[in-house]
């Protein structure tokens, strides 16, 4: 580099470290923008009958992952592994930035979690389902779960262990599954 090149290095480093520091600024100040933040409808679940399971639905967003967010970047995820038989209420919180859903299906005794075959659609088969929740700040089935939405399912459960997942096309194979044993 010439004697000449270096002022203009060093006022292009010097620029760059002021745009670091003053987005930094930005965003302890302000927040993040509404984009990463997913804002939606925000709402919760009304009291609902019997033990109540939360589950958390997430992704890391197509901005964070490319066009494919089908890298095993998203997850379900439960706040209890086990319940009693009898009424269940499960609430699912979209957490991420792209809708999801939440299904129940009675996972058969010698089966892996997770291993469900998926189709050419990038969907599990959902015969033998036992409830869905999948309407934005409602109950039962809908058009996916709004980012930043809830919503809930009451089902009757007997002794078993059920796959607890969300089927919309990929998620699936992203990781987006839990366990749920009834006792």
């Amino acid at each position: 580099m010439t004697r000449r090149g270096l002022p203009t290095v060093l006022i292009a480093a010097l620029a760059a470290l002021l745009m670091t520091a003053a987005s930094l600024l930005a965003l302890a100040l302000l927040g993040p923008p509404a984009a990463v933040t997913g804002a939606a409808p925000a709402c919760s679940a009304p009291s609902l009958p019997g033990t109540t399971v939360r589950v958390t639905e997430a992704d890391m967003g197509a901005g964070m992952m490319g066009r494919s967010a089908m890298r095993r970047g998203m997850r379900l995820s439960v706040d209890r592994a086990s319940v009693p038989h009898g009424q269940v209420s499960l609430v699912a919180t979209n957490l991420g930035s792209v809708p999801h859903e939440l299904l129940v299906v009675p996972l058969p005794q010698g089966q892996t979690l997770g291993a469900r075959a998926v189709g050419a659609d990038g969907t599990v088969d959902e015969t033998g389902s036992l409830g869905e929740a999948s309407a934005s700040c409602a109950a039962g089935t809908g058009e996916g779960i709004a980012p930043g939405a809830a919503s809930w399912v009451t089902l009757t459960l007997p002794a078993g262990h059920y796959e607890l997942l969300c089927n919309l096309p990929g998620h699936y194979l992203a990781g987006m599954f839990a366990e749920l044993t009834v006792t």
